[in-house]
């Protein structure tokens, strides 16, 4: 894949067909599991046979998403890191997430594009906020006063988005990135 080119259309297509597999996995598991307070429960190899499905369901979308360029979703709030990432994933990309500032750091390294929350950048220090500024990110904020909006700009972010973006708009933004290239 060229360096700054977004997924090509085959993993794209790819990626929403083990998305639409993913999920009829999850909503056969939730019929099951809604079946068992019936009363009605399948036998417990069922369950553990879809759970290993969905696992090596998850294995096959990394696999299939290896020549991606990898997106880094770095947010405090652990679940809305997992939520933005499911929608890029969605979209064809490879992506992994953070929690915390340390995290951040370790992760930056190989991404071609960072989804962040300013809050993650604010307790790692002038190190974390100089490695962030090379990645130009894309910050993800809801967060509307001028001061975070100056923040941002201190760390070159490519775009400012506000939470809660639509998965069209982020994945459009992460594109936009990735096209522009470099860091």
């Amino acid at each position: 894949m060229a360096t700054g080119s977004a997924p090509s259309a085959d993993a794209a297509g790819l990626a929403k067909a083990l998305h639409r597999l993913r999920s009829t996995l999850a909503r056969l598991k939730g019929e099951l599991e809604l079946a068992e307070l019936d009363g009605v429960a399948p036998g417990p190899e069922t369950r553990v046979a879809l759970e290993e499905a969905l696992l090596h369901l998850e294995a096959a979308e990394l696999a299939a998403l290896v020549g991606g360029r990898r997106v880094l979703v770095a947010d405090d709030d652990e679940r809305l890191a997992v939520l933005m990432a499911r929608q890029l994933r969605r979209e064809g990309f490879e992506v992994s997430t953070v929690s915390s500032g340390a995290d951040l750091a370790a992760g930056l390294a190989g991404c071609a594009c960072v989804v962040l929350d300013l809050s993650l950048v604010e307790a790692g220090g002038k190190d974390l906020a100089a490695a962030v500024r090379a990645a130009r990110p894309i910050v993800v904020s809801g967060a509307v006063d001028v001061a975070s909006r100056a923040r941002a700009a201190e760390l070159d972010a490519f775009a400012y988005l506000l939470k809660p973006v639509e998965a069209e708009i982020l994945a459009a933004a992460v594109r936009r990135r990735m096209e522009a290239g470099g860091r």
